[in-house]
């Protein structure tokens, strides 16, 4: 009883099932732990057509190649003390990352910066996806989420996906 596919007279085609999501922080991560994958909180979704994200998890229901993109934006950064980050969309199969050397390619410490992955992954029924954040080397526990939790900034953050093929 459910229509699975709709073509326009334009010829758009709309798949109003097809599984895809986005969502966006609702409280504030402060002073992430160093030395430790931190799994971004997303309380809050702009829409889940399937209901496939919990918990901080998107859920693949069928297996298929799946467009994950994920943006988080930091402040508080510790430049002095950082070696690398590491932002990551790690999925059941494998991680996708987005590293940086906060020393090697900035003089100061950054007020704010914004990390972004886009990713194709190749997902099973029944993997999940995360997005995380982890900081090495010296120095404080001090990175935060930049004003996560007020609407007014959901650009700034964000996780979403959609079945591709």
């Amino acid at each position: 009883g459910n229509t699975a596919i709709t073509v326009s007279s334009a010829g758009a085609v709309t798949q109003p099932l097809q599984p895809y999501f986005a969502v966006t922080p609702t409280a504030a991560q402060s002073n992430m732990a160093k030395s430790t994958e931190v799994t971004i909180v997303f309380g809050g979704e702009i829409f889940d057509v399937g209901g496939n994200f919990a918990s901080n998890a998107f859920t693949a229901p069928v297996t298929g190649k799946y467009m994950l993109t994920a943006r988080v934006t930091l402040a508080q950064i510790d430049h002095d003390g950082n070696f690398y980050a590491h932002f990551r969309i790690r999925t059941s199969n494998r991680e996708h990352s987005n590293n940086l050397h906060f020393t090697a390619i900035m003089g100061s410490q950054p007020e704010l910066y914004p990390f972004e992955i886009a990713t194709l992954a190749d997902m099973d029924a029944s993997d999940t996806a995360i997005v995380t954040y982890n900081e090495s080397g010296p120095g404080a526990s001090q990175a935060d989420l930049y004003n996560a939790g007020d609407a007014a900034n959901q650009p700034y953050h964000y996780f979403s996906g959609c079945l591709v093929a």
